[in-house]
């Protein structure tokens, strides 16, 4: 059957503001020549969306840079404000953003081992609180927060969890209570980071991937058919429980020490590195990230030497790169151990090394976990190194914010003109 008027007018609506988001500023020419649509249906849905404080005039095109069709039109960004939080074990980390996305302020603020439930959301919230002054915004309209451990499928709410400070989960309720005209939801970090780098990021050209985060702790998200994937009871990717040969005992229903975890975490990473007499400097960074990286550096500096003195009679390598090049070598031994199996299981035919230890690492250990799992699957496997580190998970939060925001505020039909 035809569509009606009203719901054509809609899905021109749709349209013309999907384009904005994707395209940036327009101008209702450029507007008919993407759609397709007429001069005066453009004409129509323009008003509309403007009346509805949707979209504005933010420029003038072209020589004369007169008249109705050099105007460029854009998304009005401060129409809504957004806030995207990444809760780790060890602090939080906040930005504020208008609709479109750009951020307008951010913070972090690390909260210690010792600080008590009550102290350590007061603190978060502040810290929310004081990068919305920064940002200029009264109120937010969606709130997306990134967070270890496992999210209920049928509530949205995070479970609760050993091992993860109780302060994760009474910060979702406080920031609700504090910020009443918000929509506040939380998603499992890893899931975040993988949607990051599935639109921003090194998976943007592909549907079906998995990303194993290497950080404080391990995990991994699940794309497939370009979906996320979270299971039924929203443990998908909870590889630190994986029982691998190499871990001293078997996982239990409450402590993963036994499993991939056990191999591949920041302290098991850490002690790696020290026996084969590889360091990081103190303080600069976390240990594991540290430790990594200099391993790292220290074998693409030697890979460029001996290119540059090959001779006839071989290659020089340096003696600091040997030790460096063992370590890398033994990690992805155990990199590669989780990621076989999960290729075993899904044939993914791409895994990101993420995080801030999978960022460190570089092309150095994604090369080296790859060379790995094609002698020990025959299915095809790309390993890729993240571009985004530890801060996908931010951007993932913040993508998902400006996807709820934007969907409800573009929802077709009357709007009223209301700033959040």
């Amino acid at each position: 059957m035809p569509a009606s008027p009203s719901t054509a007018r809609a899905i021109n609506d749709r349209l013309a503001l999907r384009l904005l988001q994707q395209e940036g500023p327009l101008t209702a020419g450029q507007l008919k020549q993407l759609t397709g649509l007429s001069r005066p249906t453009v004409a129509d849905l323009v008003e509309r969306l403007t009346a509805a404080g949707l979209i504005t005039v933010v420029g003038e095109s072209g020589e004369q840079r007169r008249g109705p069709n050099a105007k460029v039109y854009g998304i009005v960004a401060d129409r809504a404000h957004l806030a995207a939080l990444d809760i780790r074990t060890e602090g939080v980390a906040v930005t504020v953003a208008d609709l479109v996305g750009r951020v307008l302020a951010e913070a972090s603020a690390p909260i210690g081992d010792d600080t008590g439930t009550g102290p350590a959301v007061e603190q978060a919230v502040a810290l929310v609180e004081r990068v919305m002054k920064e940002a200029g915004a009264d109120r937010l309209h969606t709130v997306g927060i990134g967070a270890p451990g496992l999210i209920d499928p049928a509530s949205g709410e995070l479970r609760d969890s050993s091992g993860l400070p109780e302060w994760h989960r009474r910060l979702v309720a406080a920031l609700q209570e504090r910020l009443p005209e918000a929509r506040v939801s939380v998603e499992n970090e890893t899931n975040l980071a993988a949607l990051a780098e599935q639109r921003d990021g090194v998976a943007r050209d592909r549907d079906t991937f998995v990303l194993l985060w290497l950080g404080h702790g391990t995990g991994a998200a699940v794309v497939l058919d370009g979906a996320l994937r979270r299971g039924a009871s929203g443990g998908t990717g909870e590889i630190g429980f994986l029982p691998v040969p190499g871990a001293a005992a078997l996982p239990s229903s409450t402590d993963c020490e036994g499993g991939f975890h056990s191999l591949a975490a920041s302290g098991a990473v850490v002690d790696l590195a020290a026996q084969s007499g590889i360091s990081a400097e103190p303080g600069q960074e976390p240990p594991a990230v540290g430790v990594v990286r200099a391993a790292a550096g220290l074998v693409r500096s030697a890979v460029r030497d001996a290119r540059g003195a090959e001779t006839a009679a071989g290659v020089s390598v340096s003696p600091t790169a040997v030790p460096a090049a063992r370590f890398l070598d033994a990690l992805a031994d155990r990199l590669a151990v989780g990621v076989a199996s999960v290729v075993a299981i899904l044939d993914p035919g791409c895994v990101v090394l993420g995080g801030e230890v999978g960022q460190a690492g570089g092309d150095e250990l994604a090369a080296r976990v790859q060379d790995r799992i094609a002698r020990m699957t025959p299915l095809p496997t790309e390993v890729r190194t993240t571009t985004l580190g530890g801060s996908a998970v931010l951007r993932g939060a913040l993508l998902t914010a400006r996807d709820r925001a934007q969907e409800e505020l573009f929802t077709p039909g009357e709007r009223p003109v209301q700033r959040w």
